[in-house]
């Protein structure tokens, strides 16, 4: 009897779990824009000062028709709602309405803050990245360094863990790190499904990494 209802008790599980995934999954297709074929939902980690300039002009050069995107910025970034309100309102209108909508979540780490802390502020700034990549389910990371984009990416390897969605993270290294990757490189080259760098030298040290000159 013991037996039969462990087994009973496993079958509902994975039934929940299932219906939960197949939940998930209709929610995402019924968040597709209509007439909006091809659209690729992007989420884009902005960091302050240098970051935030250099992503937007490579958002620059991408179709307006990379939408919804989805901004994530630290909460005590001061400047990069202002700079993203001000690149979306120059962008020129099209045929496909360009949306966007901006989020923040809580640093990961601060500027010569302990490593010891940072651990905890890390998991912390996890916590919230997690519910919220969930929610949006991006088809497409997008990030060049800023210390926010780290929990922000291992969301979204536990989305594809989980089997919710697979995202693509694109992982820009910034065009000031000449012979050394930044903290948050160090940590997303192994991660990410294209990393990319600006420098020869990088790419002779990093050989997964993708060479493509100055881009931004």
């Amino acid at each position: 009897m013991d037996g039969i209802v462990a087994v009973a008790v496993g079958f509902l599980l994975t039934a929940v779990v299932m219906a939960i995934r197949i939940w998930l999954v209709l929610r995402r297709y019924n968040r597709c824009l209509p007439g909006k074929k091809g659209a690729v939902s992007l989420l884009v980690v902005a960091g302050s000062g240098g970051h935030t300039t250099e992503i937007l002009r490579l958002l620059g050069s991408l179709s307006k028709c990379y939408t919804p995107t989805h901004y994530v910025i630290a909460e005590t970034d001061k400047m990069s709602e202002d700079k993203i309100k001000c690149f979306e309102s120059s962008r020129p209108t099209g045929v496909c309405k360009h949306l966007y909508s901006i989020y923040r979540i809580p640093r990961s780490r601060e500027v010569r803050q302990s490593w010891c802390s940072s651990f905890f502020t890390t998991l912390r700034s996890i916590l919230y990245s997690f519910p919220l990549t969930t929610r949006v389910q991006p088809d497409v990371i997008l990030c060049n360094g800023p210390g926010t984009c780290v929990p922000v990416c291992l969301s979204a390897l536990l989305l594809g863990i989980f089997g919710i969605k697979k995202i693509i993270v694109i992982y820009v290294e910034s065009i000031c790190r000449v012979e050394s990757l930044s903290l948050s490189g160090r940590i997303l080259y192994y991660f990410s499904d294209y990393f990319i760098v600006q420098w020869p030298s990088l790419k002779e040290k990093y050989p997964n990494s993708i060479y493509l000159g100055r881009i931004v």
